[in-house]
């Protein structure tokens, strides 16, 4: 803190800035770890169970168990679908195609819904690993500004006397950096573990329709 003492009230505002945008993006980043990983086991887990599960009925009451789960949200979206088909007649009077159709478009706005949910706030960990350099960047250019200014008015070039407020300014470099390391290999990260969760979403998805087909197609009882 004494080094930063004598720094400008702009260096000092910029390193406020920053000192914000690392609490908030660390906040998020530990939030973001926590509820990713948890997602990611909770859907591989429920991608094996429902596909282990005879019929639709019985997959989706496995998936009952795990409400949180991106594929019990991305399922329900499905099935509400099967249920409006089925009070409006279409579900036994319309082609396969027909029905098909309409269960694949619930399916793709559910895990486009989930993949929304889970991407929020994301965009804030990009814009700091992008813009924290440039900030401090500017807090420094900014304190290295008012050192020669600061020459111009003390008429010498001694190091000596300039030398505090350039070390101040570079502060704002180095925090900037601070900042935005962390943010950068913490989005990437989570891109990867997204990809991963989204990759099981789209197997639930061909398994869902897959198991509503076999229903469909099969003769029913008595025949």
């Amino acid at each position: 803190m004494a080094v930063l003492a004598g720094a400008t009230l702009t260096v000092k505002f910029v390193l406020g800035v920053l000192v914000v945008m690392s609490v908030t993006s660390w906040s998020m980043i530990l939030y973001k770890f926590f509820a990713l990983t948890a997602a990611r086991k909770t859907a591989a887990q429920d991608l094996l169970a429902f596909q282990g599960a005879r019929t639709l009925d019985e997959g989706m009451r496995v998936l009952a168990s795990h409400r949180s789960s991106p594929l019990y949200r991305a399922g329900t979206m499905a099935v509400n679908e099967l249920r409006r088909l089925d009070q409006s007649g279409l579900l036994h009077t319309a082609s396969m195609k027909v029905v098909m159709g309409n269960l694949d478009r619930a399916l793709r706005q559910g895990v486009g819904a989930q993949m929304k949910e889970l991407t929020r706030s994301l965009a804030f960990l990009a814009t700091c690993g992008s813009s924290a350099p440039f900030i401090g960047l500017f807090g420094t250019v900014w304190g290295i500004m008012h050192s020669f200014h600061s020459i111009a008015s003390m008429k010498t070039a001694a190091l000596a006397a300039v030398a505090p407020g350039i070390s101040e300014a570079l502060v704002a470099t180095a925090v900037g950096l601070a900042v935005a390391i962390p943010a950068s290999i913490a989005y990437n990260s989570f891109l990867g573990m997204l990809s991963g969760i989204e990759t099981e979403l789209n197997g639930f998805a061909g398994a869902f329709m897959n198991t509503v087909q076999r229903e469909m197609s099969a003769p029913a009882k008595g025949e």
